[in-house]
């Protein structure tokens, strides 16, 4: 487990000094903003949708490592699926880290994303794990009003 916890810590350092589609969108066909109270993390996702297939995404915000991260790696995990596709992973994320500290984790299905595991140590930065994702669902459902983790 040290080593998830290492790579946990690298990639999560990683992503927030650098993180991946971090930009304004032109063309974006839908957007939703998010807020994370607790902590303080605001995102906005923006996506094009074209026949069903999220052709591109991208996020704007500040916040923790965590929330920075998190968004980070979900754009480059769900760039290229159906809506569909990336609900259903949201659902994985979402149970992985809202799960039992002990609980198995699907590596090969969340991918890059088991990293994340390590979040469901400390329940408090859970909201900050799961903000861009249901920023991402408020996006695909296209939701009028920012969405909060409260």
């Amino acid at each position: 487990m040290s080593d998830l916890r290492e790579l946990y810590q690298q990639v999560i350092i990683e992503h927030s000094r650098s993180p991946r589609n971090f930009k304004d969108l032109e063309g974006a066909n839908h957007s939703a903003e998010g807020y994370n109270p607790l902590c303080g993390d605001q995102v906005t996702v923006f996506v094009v949708v074209e026949d069903g297939t999220i052709r591109d995404i991208s996020f704007k915000g500040s916040g923790c490592a965590i929330s920075k991260a998190s968004a980070s790696l979900m754009t480059a995990a769900v760039k290229g699926m159906t809506v569909a596709e990336a609900e259903e992973l949201f659902g994985r994320f979402r149970e992985m880290v809202t799960s039992e500290h002990d609980a198995e984790i699907d590596e090969e299905g969340l991918g890059k994303l088991a990293v994340f595991s390590g979040v469901r140590e400390f329940p408090v930065r859970v909201k900050c794990a799961t903000l861009a994702w249901h920023t991402l669902h408020a996006a695909l459902e296209k939701k009028g009003e920012p969405i909060t983790t409260e």
